[in-house]
């Protein structure tokens, strides 16, 4: 088994994730709950008043070293590819805010994993943390669940003045996510 955190992990090998609907009420237009989420450096945020544009990719959890992934993690569709899907951001973050958006990564896992792994990987974007599932719930962001633990499917939004005008889902793969969608981005702005 791979470590969780293992960003070489070549999440093309896993059950592919297939667009079952879940995702289909975040229509362009749809405004993002107004929710305070805790963030890795600093102040919460809260999405539904952030005045900017932005990329919100929300995932399932990033691992740690040397801990195990959730009973049935390698058989459930998008469930790997975290770790790969935010180096991806971290990787393109600076082309991301030439472009004029700011990136946020959203997961349920706690404020303590979120900032230990933007440490660990050197995350210059925030991760806000969705621990009790109160933007999720809000918004009916898809979920599946695995040990007794309810996960937040992949997904991203594009946002501006905390308003959807743009939703990938399923995201696959996640490693390369970040560039496809800079790309898309670029072209739709030439």
């Amino acid at each position: 088994m791979a470590k969780p955190d293992d960003s070489s992990v070549d999440t093309t090998t896993f059950p592919v994730p297939e667009d079952d609907g879940a995702a289909k009420h975040l229509i362009a237009g749809t405004r993002l709950p107004d929710v305070a989420l805790v963030a890795t450096r600093g102040a919460s945020v809260n999405l539904a008043r952030y005045q900017e544009r932005a990329v919100v990719f929300v995932y399932p959890m990033t691992g740690a070293p040397g801990i195990a992934n959730p009973p049935d993690w390698d058989t459930i569709p998008g469930a790997h590819g975290s770790t790969p899907e935010a180096e991806g951001f971290r990787d393109t973050h600076a082309e991301f805010e030439l472009l004029g958006y700011d990136v946020f990564g959203v997961s349920a896992q706690s404020p303590d994993d979120q900032r230990a792994f933007a440490a660990r990987s050197g995350i210059p974007y925030l991760l806000l943390s969705d621990a009790g599932f109160a933007f999720a719930d809000a918004l009916g962001l898809p979920r599946f669940d695995t040990g007794g633990v309810s996960y937040l499917k992949r997904l991203t939004m594009i946002v501006r003045n905390g308003v959807i005008y743009r939703v990938i889902y399923p995201v696959h793969p996640p490693g390369s996510h970040a560039r496809e969608l800079l790309r898309s981005l670029k072209q739709a702005h030439d």
